[in-house]
């Protein structure tokens, strides 16, 4: 059941407030800010992520796009670049690694947003651009080893420099596992001491030319495979030291280690949102076409999260609903104001607002 609008009106007063709060830094949650920007209304983002780009840049941020219009092709981690160049001009703050937690109205149709960090917002609008969901790393199930999580424990790669000189485990079979035993293992100043990496069969989710040039690097020495599990750790005065891998011939293996680095992909969770008092349909939110608003008053959802007769999810849909609920939240944030249709290659307001020269007018002949 829904909160009733006040009921959490006295946790209000320590809330960074806000026009928009988009929860999603993937490319349709960045576009969101864009167009919402146009608008003259600023956005705050939130993302489960410790980066934005989403699941195109988390999953694949190699492997190329082809249906962006005007690009004939691009990856994943150009297209998210490119979308957060765009967005600059608005000065988007971002607040990753953290979940939305709590989502109550307020008696001025405002909103109180809590996340898992701490953070808290009084919005007038918010954008869930959450794709299928918060995507969370896929955690290494060992009784015990979540003590270790944020230190010696690690689902993200972060800077390669933080690894130089460890000896490095790292679990996965994905292209970001592969990327970062080839980043981790090559010459330079953030080459590991020793890398390993371990998944449980000898094949691959990667790409076949970066699996390819990871048994190069195993053939040389930069690095080892293991093919097995892991089923258990050594720790020594609260430090993680060695973990055992089970080997297909039934025997184990302990490896010594300073960081555990497991990439085995990421898994949406659509957590509490599915409480927050909005229609939905198998796990998507409700939306009118008109705006893109859901049940709730305030709130639009684009992207994956939402459903509609004729949804289709591609990106470039996505993008078209960012411009329409834009223009379903002026009226709340700037109610005082006509909402007007400007064109960015003629307005000057909108010229001023991207940091760009408007055109000088040519003098024609008579």
């Amino acid at each position: 059941m829904a909160p009733r609008p006040g009921d959490v009106a006295s946790s209000a007063t320590s809330a960074i407030a806000a026009d928009a709060v988009v929860i999603g830094a993937g490319p349709v949650g960045l576009f969101q800010v864009f167009e919402l920007g146009l608008l003259d209304i600023r956005a705050h983002v939130i993302d489960a992520l410790p980066h934005v780009g989403g699941q195109p840049v988390e999953l694949y941020p190699d492997k190329p796009i082809y249906d962006i219009p005007g690009l004939p092709v691009c990856t994943g981690q150009a297209l998210a670049d490119a979308l957060l160049r765009q967005s600059a001009p608005f000065a988007p703050q971002f607040h990753l690694g953290q979940t939305v937690t709590e989502l109550h109205p307020q008696a001025d149709g405002r909103w109180l947003l809590g996340t898992s960090a701490g953070t808290r917002f009084l919005s007038k609008t918010v954008f869930i651009a959450a794709g299928v969901g918060a995507f969370e790393p896929r955690r290494l199930k060992v009784a015990g080893i979540e003590a270790h999580e944020g230190q010696q424990l690690r689902y993200h790669l972060g800077a390669p420099s933080a690894y130089a000189g460890q000896d490095v485990l790292i679990l996965g079979d994905t292209d970001s596992a592969i990327e970062a035993a080839l980043k981790l293992s090559e010459q330079g100043p953030h080459r590991a001491n020793s890398l390993t990496l371990v998944h449980r069969r000898d094949s691959f989710k990667a790409e076949p030319e970066r699996v390819a040039l990871m048994r190069e690097r195993c053939a040389t020495g930069a690095m080892r495979f293991v093919a097995g599990q892991i089923t258990g750790h050594d720790t020594e005065h609260s430090h993680l030291r060695a973990v055992h891998i089970a080997l297909p011939d039934g025997s184990t293996q302990v490896v010594p280690l300073d960081t555990l680095l497991v990439l085995q992909g990421l898994s949406p969770q659509l957590g509490p949102l599915a409480g927050w008092g909005m229609a939905m349909e198998r796990k998507q939110l409700v939306v009118n076409t008109e705006n893109f608003a859901t049940t709730a008053p305030g709130i639009f959802a684009v992207g994956d999260i939402n459903t509609y007769p004729g949804k289709r999810k591609l990106l470039v849909c996505g993008f078209h609903e960012c411009t329409l609920a834009a223009f379903g939240a002026a009226p709340i944030v700037h109610p005082e104001r006509p909402v007007l249709l400007q064109y960015t290659t003629s307005s000057t307001h909108l010229h001023q607002a991207l940091g760009v020269l408007s055109p000088q007018p040519t003098t024609g002949r008579n």
